[in-house]
């Protein structure tokens, strides 16, 4: 796990080697072990190295092919990159180390772009041709780690983060993307390509792309909006299901075990991590490390969950308790870390327990993508319900919509108003919506001149088989927005703020595609979410332990607007000056904030977002 940054000037002017040093200072918390830069003919490459594989100068980047053709600066892991060295043995490579850098570049010499196909890792990579005078960049297939860029006629920059193009690129505009603020409002994340600059953008997962002077191409290398649905496994045996769930999972744990330095895992107590941790204990003849998080409100609490876990399991646990206070004292890391405004208050006790986790290991495994996977967020059993309505006629429909709207309960209107949309899709993105019924925040010009969530997700959904389920559909819309902008991006940014790794094991290739193929009566089943990876935990855990409703790894943010944070969020609010330069409506800014104070509607998701931008704003303007 690294940080990245460059500039390419195919004019073949000199790169500034105090600005490429700058920016990568400024990303050494990514990288603290070492700093390494290659500067030659227009291009200009740095790397600030977290040493994980090799831990010798052999590992360190920018790395250059052993026929001094391509010049590497990776970030992520390879974790096969044992296998595909096997089968570069018989290219006569005079191998220099053991690090996974190494296999990729030589693999990249070898291969092509058909060493994407071969990989199983997270990555966001950048290779220089110093032959044919390109670059060639490709982001991992869920998007676990960040790729940010900016290209023109003739020049190319990118980096982990967006703040070090400005440092590259003096005079780089900062100029919003109106697109970007909407989506943002709409979803609490700013969706790829879109990055809050317009002049910026985001590389999406499983993307590549290409530039030289005649300009830059950009493909998708892998697609799994396409994978059918098996039916035949609908009638399966649920144990066969089960033992090959199992060894699929357990030889990605295995390879996400593969470290140099200590390791361990982060433990909320749910299914995802608590088999995760399972999985690795069955592995170690040692106890796994496990760090977990509590709180002083009982409700968000899950430190006696992931405790009794931790029991059952006999891992090597570690609980730090945190009240209000102590978790808003992150707020300087939040507000340094994530460089573009971020909506999801979670990342604060993911910053935590990673901060806690660095105190013992370096890098740490993840339960991320079991519930887009398998079926455990809400959304989808109402997505499951809307799919029922959404197989009536139109007339069938907007008649029940009138009739629920009738009800006087506020969540009945809601429901209302998304029967009224025209396909499950846009009624799913309704549904996960933080604006909901609250457009009037941002500017009607915003609103006629740029794409709305319900588009983006009714323009992926026009692309999935037919034969999905309304869940289904709404499972595949989270893998390629919510899970790749919004929970990887959380994770990745908090747990790099500390210069600890992060890796998860449900995103290998073949979990996914595996996941995919499994019918919806294994993720949905008689009102189970989750239902066979929940059957698998029970494997390894006892019921009474695992059987508990989901709660998340979220903050009391509703009581803090309402107390701890009041005042600072109606400072923010009430100033004019944190509203320049953004579509918004600080009237309607400041009636939000007041119904939500009041009590009468909780609407903390949309008012914490719009807090965010603001404050990412007066940050940006000073």
């Amino acid at each position: 796990m690294c940080g990245i940054v460059g500039r390419i000037n195919f004019t073949g002017d000199s790169v500034d080697s105090q600005l490429l040093s700058n920016a990568a200072a400024s990303l050494q918390h990514r990288g603290p072990d070492a700093v390494g830069f290659w500067n030659k003919d227009g291009c200009g490459l740095a790397h600030t190295r977290l040493s994980i594989h090799d831990l010798t100068e052999a590992g360190s980047q920018p790395m250059i092919s052993s026929d001094k053709r391509y010049i590497c600066v990776f970030n992520g892991e390879i974790y096969n990159y044992k296998q595909l060295k096997k089968q570069l043995l018989s290219n006569n490579i005079c191998w220099r180390g053991e690090s996974d850098t190494e296999v990729l570049v030589e693999g990249w010499s070898a291969w092509g772009v058909e060493l994407l196909d071969k990989i199983d890792g997270m990555f966001a990579f950048v290779i220089w041709d110093r032959h044919e005078k390109k670059i060639f960049a490709a982001r991992d297939r869920m998007g676990e780690k960040p790729f940010y860029y900016h290209s023109n006629i003739n020049q190319f920059g990118f980096s982990s983060r967006p703040k070090q193009l400005f440092t590259i690129f003096p005079g780089l505009s900062s100029e919003y993307s109106e697109q970007a603020i909407r989506l943002f409002l709409e979803s609490g994340y700013i969706p790829a390509p879109n990055s809050i600059y317009r002049q910026i953008k985001k590389l999406p997962a499983a993307h590549y792309l290409i530039m030289d002077k005649m300009g830059i191409k950009i493909k998708r290398y892998w697609d799994f909006r396409k994978i059918e649905p098996d039916m035949a496994w609908r009638k399966r045996n649920e144990d066969d299901l089960l033992d090959e769930l199992d060894e699929i999972l357990t030889q990605s744990v295995s390879d996400r075990m593969s470290s140099d330095v200590p390791l361990g895992a982060f433990l909320s107590g749910g299914i995802d991590s608590t088999l995760m941790v399972a999985l690795m204990q069955k592995q170690l003849s040692s106890p796994v490390k496990t760090f977990t998080i509590g709180f002083d409100v009982k409700q968000y609490d899950e430190s006696g969950h992931a405790n009794a876990v931790a029991k059952h399991l006999h891992t090597e646990h570690y609980c730090e308790q945190l009240n209000v206070n102590q978790l808003l004292d992150l707020m300087p890391d939040f507000l340094q870390n994530y460089d573009e405004p971020f909506f999801d208050s979670a990342a604060f006790p993911t910053m935590a327990v990673s901060r806690l986790a660095k105190k013992h290991v370096t890098v740490s495994i993840t339960g991320d993508g079991g519930d887009e996977l398998f079926g455990g967020y809400h959304y989808y059993q109402i997505a499951k319900v809307m799919g029922y309505f959404y197989s009536l006629p139109k007339w069938s429909r907007n008649l029940t919509s009138k009739i629920v709207g009738k009800i006087p309960k506020h969540n009945f209107k809601l429901l209302s108003a998304a029967l009224k949309e025209e396909n499950s899709a846009r009624a799913f993105a309704f549904s996960r919506s933080i604006a909901k019924d609250f457009q009037d925040v941002v500017s009607k010009d915003i609103l006629q001149s740029t794409k709305s969530l319900k588009d983006l997700f009714e323009r992926q959904a026009k692309g999935f088989p037919n034969s999905l389920h309304s869940s289904e559909e709404g499972m595949r819309l989270d893998m390629l927005y919510t899970l790749n902008d919004d929970y990887l991006q959380k994770t990745d940014v908090a747990s790099m703020a500390f210069s600890l790794e992060s890796r998860a094991p449900m995103l290998s290739r073949e979990a996914i595609e595996w996941s995919l193929k499994l019918p919806i009566n294994w993720k949905l089943k008689r009102g189970v979410s989750k239902y066979l990876l929940r059957q698998l935990s029970y494997r390894y855990v006892p019921r009474s332990i695992m059987d508990r409703p989901k709660r998340g790894f979220g903050v009391p943010i509703d009581n803090w607007l309402r107390n701890d944070l009041s005042a600072w969020a109606e400072d923010k609010v009430n100033d004019s000056q944190n509203f320049q330069g953004l579509p918004l409506n600080q009237q309607s800014v400041k009636e939000l904030f007041q119904l939500h104070k009041s009590g009468v509607r909780n609407v903390h998701p949309l008012l914490w977002a719009i807090l965010m931008l603001l404050e990412f704003n007066s940050k940006n303007n000073n």
